[in-house]
């Protein structure tokens, strides 16, 4: 337990009276001593036993240790050449692909800053992104060439495949990743000293103001979340890990990209989840562990039977859920079903670098309800989000934590970083929790308002203020809908401008032709008006009620 020792702790909950903060009751992680060091070469240096690095799915193509290291050097070099120096930012549009760690590990090495953005986003939300991080280079497959076009972007770009034919594709490509791979490594090349405080990522985060926030996060952020990750699976058998939430996302990119590599893990690689090809690719590769939003989770335990007389599982050691805490009915089903596969969960956000509270036992999921224990050297306060005053055990307020996973702050967004990151470094995570006597968290609700969609985050605000551009729209409202499939759906409450006729279907249309399709809205309701607080805030806790009082 990392602590002053002057200061009285709980050894049961980790609660230290004298100054109200909660201390992690797992063992801390050490973290290299060594200023000077980037992500990529930590996790480069780590010693392990392992062979394989990724396998593609549905190809069988992979990676050995010995080819991602060279292919990472040679991708830097060619990097270093194309003028790509610290500090500069560079954009990664892919759907999950061996060779997106590649690019990441090469482009962090330099001391660039990586971002991502999901390849479902339409080509205006992508030159949001775009125009608001300002990459030199974009890195992108030939198939989603198009939606950087047509985001009006100048952006050179390096193609990930080039296995398709470029001849139709209108855009400035300037090189492939297949050419960057086959240059030799240059110990000439231009090196510049990164330090552990350097920017790393850039990833967007959704915020409840509707504005996606650019989260900066350090080297020692992420070296953090990898000695974290290598801690839970210290094992001394093989892992094989099914890779199938997108890498583009904080949990992909902690997990495969990088986190996993430390420990000499094997990662398999699904370009987009299909269940069907999960399930088989666990048979045919002898897959041990799979990360997974509680969704699938369900999925598996509802088509069990089925799946059991189809697919042969019984080399499946681990689940890992994250995305929401699962109900006792959810775990107890899965074990009932999968009797030699253990539940773990995760609780993190993407300004805590996916790291916060985890299950690291079946035992420990058993407390039904919860997230999970505090993370290695992660710290927090039980906030009233009132009086600001910090609460003991058992009492519900704000999450806050602080830890060396934690964001730097938000990119050019001062007034954003200072009212979720305070002087002191604690994180305002906007989840409403208690922690009970023995240390575990609970999620009792959230302050912010995003919906989970799937594990996707759809922030309401984004929506609302899309809808009022609709000609026939005076004013409308975004709230979550509970759906048994995808865990909340958006649904909104419009209020139709005098004489307007406008449909439920029209609405949805409206909005579906816009955003990606996790963003949209999958009910509408008609209501005279939007019930709001005397300061012009939506009370969406009062339309939540009224759209569910008829489940």
């Amino acid at each position: 337990m990392a602590h002053n020792s002057s200061f009285e702790i709980d050894p049961r909950s980790g609660f230290c009276r004298s100054n109200s903060i909660f201390y992690s009751k797992r063992k801390p992680i050490p973290l290299p001593p060594n200023y000077s060091i980037d992500i990529t070469t930590f996790i480069s240096s780590q010693a392990h036993r392992g062979k394989t690095a990724f396998i593609d799915a549905t190809t069988g193509h992979h990676l050995t240790f010995f080819d991602l290291w060279k292919a990472v050097d040679s991708v830097a070099t060619s990097l270093s050449h194309m003028g790509v120096r610290k500090g500069h930012v560079i954009l990664l549009l892919s759907p999950n692909s061996i060779f997106f760690p590649v690019v990441c590990l090469s482009v962090m090495s330099l001391g660039a800053i990586i971002t991502t953005t999901n390849p479902l986003n339409t080509p205006r939300e992508i030159a949001k992104q775009i125009a608001d991080s300002k990459p030199l280079f974009a890195f992108t497959t030939p198939q989603l060439v198009p939606k950087l076009a047509e985001s009006n972007s100048n952006l050179p770009i390096i193609l990930i495949d080039d296995q398709n034919s470029t001849n139709n594709i209108q855009a400035k490509i300037v090189t492939t990743l297949s050419q960057m791979m086959r240059k030799e490594p240059s110990e000439s090349r231009f090196r510049e000293r990164v330090n552990i405080d350097d920017t790393a990522t850039l990833l967007y985060s959704s915020g409840t103001t509707g504005a996606s926030k650019g989260v900066v996060s350090s080297h020692r952020s992420l070296i953090a979340m990898v000695q974290t990750i290598v801690g839970r699976f210290n094992e001394d058998r093989e892992h094989k890990f099914i890779c199938t939430v997108p890498m583009f996302h904080i949990y992909g990119l902690a997990a495969f990209a990088t986190g996993l590599l430390a420990s000499g893990s094997t990662i398999i690689v699904l370009s987009k989840f299909e269940i069907h090809e999960m399930l088989s690719t666990i048979e045919r590769y002898r897959a041990t562990d799979l990360p997974l939003v509680p969704p699938i989770l369900v999925a598996m335990i509802n088509g069990a039977d089925q799946i059991m007389s189809k697919y042969d599982l019984s080399s499946l050691k681990t689940v890992l859920s994250g995305g929401a805490p699962l109900s006792k009915e959810v775990i107890e089903g899965f074990v009932e079903k999968y009797q030699t596969v253990r539940i773990l969960q995760g609780y993190g956000l993407t300004e805590s670098t996916g790291i916060g509270a985890s299950t690291d036992t079946l035992e420990e999921s058993r407390r039904y309800g919860t997230a999970g224990l505090l993370s290695p050297s992660m710290e927090a306060k039980i906030v009233d989000p009132e009086s600001g005053k910090a609460l003991p055990v058992n009492q519900t307020g704000e999450l806050w934590l602080r830890g060396p996973s934690i964001m730097k702050g938000y990119f050019f967004n001062p007034e954003a970083t200072s009212s979720t990151l305070n002087s002191e470094g604690w994180l305002r995570t906007g989840d409403v929790c208690y922690i009970d006597d023995d240390g575990f968290i609970f999620v009792v609700d959230r302050l912010k308002e995003l919906i989970k969609y799937k594990g996707y985050q759809v922030p309401p605000a984004e929506l609302e203020a899309l809808l009022l551009t609709h000609t026939e729209i005076a004013d409308a409202a975004v709230i979550p809908f509970p759906d048994k499939e995808a865990g909340q759906v958006p649904m909104a409450y419009v209020v139709r401008k005098d004489g307007s006729h406008l449909s439920e279907s029209a609405v949805m249309d409206f909005v579906a032709r816009q955003v990606a399709p996790y963003k949209r809205i999958r009910r509408v309701s008609f209501i005279g008006a939007i019930p709001k607080n005397p300061s012009g805030k939506i009370l969406r806790k009062d339309l939540i009620k009224l759209a569910t009082s008829k489940l």
